[in-house]
């Protein structure tokens, strides 16, 4: 069997009991065995206005991981630039890899990362259709920011050079990052390494990688992988368990009305709780999700690879904790991570 490379996507996810200083201790502590495991690269995402998640600022999640941490590559998984002027993010992660070069990744997103009123709040009232429009120029202006020779940018009759950082020996690798065919096209288009969010439904990674790879205008070979949920336990059942607090968040998302914000459930606290929707849509949640044994995911992570011709996974450690356990560690979700990457390296 040929090695499969491991990554790791992280939400900072905030359970009850536990504070946000708390969570970021349990992400460096999460990283760093993720780091000695030899996972590849350690991606934090963006989301709002929400109390189960602390990711909400990339940029300094990943100069808090990255300082953890000494081999592995830290980034955004993603930025959303329609938050954002592109140069404030071209700033940002020329800093990064000023910092920790060679080790920082842009993953760069289109969707919002949270309800349109707080997206309306995040762009100054902003629109929310010219941003996203203007999505493929606001791409290339971050990519031309953060170059050694900077970009120029004219303001009425004259010109005028722009540079993120005039320090910075080279410029970290951008990403595009998608849930759909636009992404997948656009990349192939400005010859980017692509990413399709198979961890959200497991639906549609077959179309949108055959897209990417067959309209692929760059130089070289695409460049891809997959990501998706992961849960290990010592048995299946176990893990299923485990898995629950993230499915009722998952589950909450599909609930017609004003989401509730609450913290993640413990594991104790999601066995007891009603299920938000009919208990075959509540279990078709996880139906693309990696669940069981370790060797048991090792394995459907494997068929999955090939299936999708892919080297790289990239893990979501989705396991709970149970009320008791230490706050400032994810002690399953270490585990689902360290196990999972040590049985693929092999």
């Amino acid at each position: 069997m040929s090695p499969i490379t491991v990554g790791v996507l992280d939400l900072l996810p905030v359970r009850t009991g536990q504070t946000t200083a708390q969570a970021l201790g349990a992400a460096r502590s999460l990283a760093r065995a993720a780091d000695e495991a030899g996972v590849g690269r350690y991606w934090l995402a963006e989301h709002h206005n929400t109390l189960s998640v602390a990711s909400t600022s990339p940029p300094v999640a990943i100069a808090l991981i990255a300082a953890a941490t000494t081999r592995m590559r830290v980034g955004s998984g993603g930025v959303m630039l329609p938050n954002h002027a592109p140069l404030v993010v071209a700033e940002q992660f020329a800093l990064l890899e000023a910092a920790y070069p060679g080790r920082i990744d842009l993953g760069i997103g289109r969707a919002p990362g949270t309800d349109p009123v707080t997206s309306w709040a995040l762009r100054a009232g902003a629109s929310d259709s010219d941003a996203v429009q203007r999505f493929p120029d606001y791409v290339q202006q971050v990519m031309a920011f953060m170059s050694t020779d900077g970009a120029a940018v004219q303001i009425g009759s004259r010109q005028h050079e722009v540079v993120a950082t005039p320090h910075a020996q080279e410029a970290p690798p951008v990403w595009l990052l998608g849930s759909s065919d636009y992404s997948a096209r656009l990349a192939a288009q400005l010859g980017l390494p692509y990413v399709f969010a198979h961890h959200f439904a497991g639906r549609g990674t077959a179309e949108a990688l055959e897209l990417y790879r067959s309209t692929w205008a760059g130089e070289g070979e695409p460049e891809t992988f997959l990501t998706v949920n992961a849960v290990v336990a010592d048995t299946s059942e176990e893990a299923r368990r485990l898995a629950l607090p993230f499915q009722h968040m998952m589950a909450s998302l599909l609930v017609p009305g004003p989401m509730k914000r609450r913290p993640l459930m413990t594991v104790d606290e999601a066995v007891e709780a009603p299920l938000p929707l009919p208990r075959s849509t509540f279990d078709a949640v996880t139906d693309p999700w990696l669940v069981g044994t370790a060797e048991e995911v090792a394995e459907q992570a494997r068929a999955l690879a090939e299936r999708f011709g892919v080297t790289e996974i990239m893990v979501q450690p989705v396991a709970g904790a149970y009320a008791g356990e230490p706050v400032d560690r994810d002690v399953h979700r270490e585990r689902t991570v360290v196990e999972v990457a040590t049985r693929l390296a092999a």
